[in-house]
């Protein structure tokens, strides 16, 4: 089958051959024929099979081809369907964005009607979709948008005053200009939602009941996902009537495309091997994944510190320092785009060498939208995982999935430590004699032993105590004679003071005060100075510390 064969208008057919394009991709030989024959879709592929184009051109076709569809003539005093905004009138949950469409001052009378419809979960898919609409209807009349969030509106909203036929946009940015009464969706014909399971991972499935609620009934639906889950299908189910399903199964799955291979490398030393590794001359154009937008910047810093061209795309980025980044790299003024999982689906970049995972991901799906940027269209390519030793399981689970182990390499740059894939981290065992508590290891000592001597019965507690002497938990602990040198005993120092508790030292002389020295441990001499009372009053009085007399004070 060729693209002649389609029965494409002849404006569109002459911009596909142009680009180089004889052969449609299977979901294009499938899908077309029952979008011109005006049905609804259900398309199920994977990412790269060329499902923008199995939409884009049957879109182009019919607005190109037909006429607009002429509104009912409203009875005396109802406003016109297309500055009001025509509503299921038995959908009142949804009647703050009828009365938006009320706002007639943002609604020229005679502008051309909005006909076409596309969603897509992300920016730059909305930005891929619209320079495939810009490619091949640029021998039409037919004017478009791109509105999605992140920018300033203001151009967006001068665009759809002039009045647009297709409005390709995310579902956030678009409910906020239906509610703001920018936008009337209520002569819409065709509508497309891309990439379904992306917009349900992101929360975009309210947002979609409700914009599909306030289509018109009589519209074509067209729904592409890569997965098909339970809501999603339920979703299908709601807004298609009586679809055609199309399920592509590629000859080769698409990992079986891709060499896959696995560098296994301490954390510490991640950024060394890829520096090492984008240094190589055939790693040309190569994108490389992290798992957080803080990682991006770092891993950008340090190839900037190597003098290797990057850029960072995330979500803390605006709309247009993405957009710039994704121009650098289609037009090679960058050699690596860092980015995280917001860019894992969206960003199709012919000739992509190289997709590196810097950080493997938690869902092992992702791993294969992921590494989906490189072998498209049925091309080999070459995805790179670098694997600590934090995310063995994380790669344990990816092999699962594909049902294949990664080719494990070990040509690591100079400098840039091989760890070995059988080394498994596991805690240290406790060494003798010592135990855990709140995560510190503390001494302890084992039972019969002592910190001054050794045991008297080596620790055994079931050995018979000694001859004479009672047993003691954990062992005896023998008693020797402690040298006692000059010190008194305990009747000897109660006799050196028989004064009671609280009374007032003995007062000495200055003779003594300045003829002999005090003991190191005798009382400290008052002079003449009187003893002060806490608070003046109390039975007890509490002395006052004051530095000590010295020797030969006067």
């Amino acid at each position: 089958m060729s693209f002649e064969s389609l029965s494409l208008a002849p404006e569109i057919l002459r911009a596909v051959l142009a680009e180089g394009y004889t052969i449609p991709t299977p979901i294009q030989a499938q899908a077309i024929p029952h979008l011109l024959a005006g049905r609804d879709l259900l398309g199920c592929a994977q990412t790269g099979t060329g499902k923008t184009a199995a939409f884009a051109l049957p879109i182009l076709h019919r607005l190109s081809t037909t006429k607009p569809k002429q509104q009912p003539e409203p009875a005396r005093g109802e406003v016109t369907p297309s500055r009001e905004g025509r509503f299921h009138d038995d959908r009142p949950q949804h009647g703050h964005m009828l009365n938006a469409f009320s706002r007639t001052r943002h609604a020229p009378k005679h502008r051309r009607p909005t006909r076409a419809l596309i969603l897509s979960p992300t920016r730059e898919l909305a930005s891929q979709i619209a320079d495939s609409l810009d490619t091949y209807g640029r021998n039409t009349r037919l004017r478009f948008v791109t509105v999605y969030g992140g920018v300033s509106q203001g151009p967006q909203v001068r665009m759809l005053q002039q009045g647009v036929d297709i409005i390709i946009a995310t579902p956030g940015r678009l409910v906020d200009l239906i509610q703001q009464g920018w936008i009337d969706i209520s002569t819409i014909e065709m509508f497309v939602l891309d990439e379904a399971d992306r917009m349900l991972d992101m929360g975009f499935l309210p947002d979609l009941k409700r914009i599909s609620d306030c289509l018109p009934s009589e519209r074509q639906t067209l729904l592409f996902s890569a997965t098909m889950p339970d809501p999603i299908q339920r979703l299908a189910d709601q807004i298609l009537r009586n679809p055609a399903h199309v399920k592509i199964a590629p000859e080769k799955a698409t990992t079986e495309l891709i060499e896959q291979q696995v560098y296994h490398v301490a954390k510490g030393q991640k950024a060394d091997l890829l520096t090492g590794l984008l240094q190589r001359p055939d790693f040309s154009r190569v994108i490389v994944f992290t798992q957080t937008k803080h990682g991006a910047d770092r891993v950008c810093k340090q190839l900037d510190r190597a003098n290797i061209r990057s850029e960072a795309i995330h979500g803390n980025k605006s709309q247009n320092a993405r957009q710039r980044a994704l121009n650098a790299f289609k037009s090679n003024q960058i050699q690596v785009l860092v980015a995280t999982d917001v860019a894992a689906r969206g960003i199709d970049v012919d000739n992509i060498t190289h997709v590196i995972q810097f950080d493997l991901p938690n869902e092992p799906e992702t791993y294969v939208h992921r590494i989906g940027r490189t072998g498209r269209a049925g091309a080999a390519g070459l995805a790179i995982s670098f694997c600590d030793q934090e995310q063995r399981t994380e790669l344990r689970d990816i092999e699962r999935l594909i049902n294949r182990r990664l080719d494990v390499q070990k040509d690591h740059p100079d400098g840039v430590e091989v760890l070995q894939a059988a080394q498994v981290k596991s805690a240290p065992a406790n060494p003798p004699g010592k135990f855990r508590f709140g995560g510190a290891v503390r001494n302890r000592k084992p039972f019969g032993k002592s910190s001054r001597g050794p045991a008297s019965n080596g620790g055994d507690r079931s050995a018979p105590p000694r001859e004479g002497r009672p047993s003691s938990f954990g062992g005896d602990r023998p008693q020797k004679d402690r040298p006692q040198g000059d010190r008194p005993s305990a009747d000897q120092s109660r006799s050196r003071s028989e004064r009671p508790f609280g009374a007032e030292r003995p007062q000495r002389s200055s003779e003594s005060r300045s003829g002999e020295s005090r003991p190191s441990n005798g009382p400290r001499p008052q002079g003449d100075r009187p003893a002060k009372s806490f608070g003046g009053a109390s039975k007890f009085k509490f002395k006052s510390k004051r530095r000590p007399a010295t020797a030969g004070r006067g």
